[in-house]
């Protein structure tokens, strides 16, 4: 399965902003200087073109896309009916590896991604091993028992996670409760410009 596995800090500084939902210290020493030896050089103007595809980069980096998966979302977009900017958020965030991290289970998208593919994930009551996986209006999700032995998993379900508005959580299960909408989900990237960016 094809995934980014390098540094991740290198992602949100090569954004300038912090696309990983961390409060790590050294992270946002560096947000402002650009990964590579030439990182403190100064910032030329991007065109529309660069602008649009900033954006992009910005929304595959956060959900943890490739570009090929990340095309054939706005591909099926184009199909729908409705407003397409809330559709690409919706369709973004209830990807099953997204509510996993959402509903505190795990520390990032990252982690929360290997938890389903490592197959310690179920979707009422079925194991599920594909991150990508789009999950349905109150489709329940919890994790393994035996993922709950582990120490950062255990710290994490004592802790009290602020939850969006369109999911609940009970215990060590949680449900998708609405198709969730644009003002419920603040994000670092423009989804209008990535539309335009593929219409090109």
């Amino acid at each position: 399965m094809a995934r980014y596995t390098g540094p991740k800090h290198k992602l949100a500084r090569r954004e300038g902003v912090n696309i990983l939902d961390k409060t790590s210290n050294s992270l946002a020493r560096r947000l402002n200087v650009p990964p590579g030896v030439h990182g403190k050089k100064p910032k030329r103007r991007l065109s529309e073109y660069g602008q649009q595809l900033r954006e992009k980069q910005k929304a595959k980096a956060m959900y943890g896309l490739l570009e090929k998966q990340f095309k054939r979302l706005v591909t099926h977009l184009e199909k729908q009916k409705g407003d397409t900017s809330e559709l690409m958020l919706s369709l973004l965030e209830t990807r099953l590896d997204n509510l996993v991290y959402r509903l505190g289970f795990a520390k990032s998208r990252f982690q929360a991604r290997q938890f389903v593919s490592h197959g310690h994930v179920k979707v009422n009551g079925k194991r599920l091993t594909i991150p990508s996986y789009q999950v349905k209006i109150d489709d329940v999700i919890e994790l393994d028992e035996k993922i709950f032995k582990t120490p950062d998993v255990i710290s994490l379900s004592t802790e009290s996670t602020a939850l969006a508005s369109f999911i609940e959580k009970s215990g060590t299960k949680g449900k998708l409760i609405r198709m969730p909408k644009r003002e419920d989900i603040v994000v670092p990237f423009n989804t209008q410009q990535i539309i335009e960016y593929y219409s090109r």
